[in-house]
């Protein structure tokens, strides 16, 4: 599968999400709107902790989540930088280095390794995790969920395959 793709696919997935949830009624359905955002806040801080890791340098963060959420823009100007630089990185990757293997520290203080490859489906598959978790969030408050799957996408990035 190419990276580059199923990233632009998370990016585009994760604007969608953003518009949604920024359609909650945050008077009324205040616990939806701090669920989202709580995991809209584990989402970056680790996509933030493995970019360090592919970057060789010291984590930001102790813990994959905090007590004091950041504004819902914070969060989604966050995670679009996230996006691009995964793009990016994923642009600029040699295949060979894909399998790369880093040894690291977990924030619980376990260790683990993974190669780049693992890291990179691991960013993804974590992504479509927490935007699933969201979901119930947008139905309790009465917001649609917007259409976010592969699908969806590659046949809006690709419209030439809805010919028959």
């Amino acid at each position: 599968m190419n990276f580059e793709k199923l990233f632009l696919y998370k990016q585009w997935s994760d604007q969608r999400l953003f518009k949604a949830v920024d359609q909650i009624d945050q008077v009324k359905f205040l616990d939806d709107y701090n669920l989202a955002k709580q995991q809209f806040n584990h989402m970056i801080i680790v996509e933030e902790l493995f970019r360090a890791r592919l970057e060789n340098r010291e984590p930001l963060h102790t813990q994959t989540n905090t007590k004091l959420l950041p504004s819902l823009n914070e969060l989604q100007r966050r995670i679009e930088v996230s996006n691009q630089w995964f793009i990016e990185f994923v642009q600029n990757i040699r295949s060979e280095q894909l399998l790369q293997v880093l040894h690291f520290q977990f924030v619980d203080q376990k260790m683990g390794s993974l190669s780049i490859e693992e890291i990179l489906f691991h960013m993804i598959n974590h992504g479509t995790y927490h935007r699933g978790n969201i979901a119930p969030a947008l139905h309790h408050a009465n917001v649609e969920h917007p259409a976010d799957t592969f699908t969806v996408f590659i046949h809006q990035l690709e419209p030439e395959r809805r010919v028959q």
